[in-house]
């Protein structure tokens, strides 16, 4: 990776509930704004995967959740970062409401391939897509 580049760390949930996955989507003025994604964020030092991942579902959706198994860990190098993604397996433990003013919604599974989600998500959503059990 050039030294120019940063690395961020970043973990999501991958939430399915009576066969439907909980997506929010980025608001304007961030990285890949107006896509869609699974909800979560980028790790802070010395913080492991689950920590990180149950302290942003708090921070953007309220929700305590149980982190389960991690279903796929990605790579993805854009123009000025390079992103290392961890999608895990997650469980809401109540319900979630968008609290940074991002539009959250609950998505057919034949629907994430419809939705424009950033390029490090593909190979997820390929999996997801697929007929067959869920991975989650």
């Amino acid at each position: 990776m050039p030294a120019d580049k940063r690395l961020l760390v970043v973990t999501a949930a991958v939430i399915e509930r009576d066969g439907q996955f909980l997506v929010t989507r980025r608001q304007a003025g961030v990285h890949l704004e107006g896509f869609w994604e699974f909800p979560g964020g980028k790790c802070e030092a010395g913080e492991s995967h689950e920590a990180c991942l149950a302290r942003e579902l708090r921070e953007e959706l309220d929700a305590a959740a149980e982190i389960g198994a991690l279903i796929l860990s990605t790579r993805h190098d854009y123009e000025d970062r390079t992103v290392e993604l961890h999608f895990f397996a997650c469980r809401l433990l109540g319900p979630a409401r968008p609290l940074l003013g991002q539009e959250m919604r609950w998505v057919d599974r034949h629907e994430l391939g419809r939705l424009p989600f950033p390029p490090a998500d593909r190979e997820l959503i390929d999996r997801l897509t697929q007929p067959g059990p869920s991975p989650s």
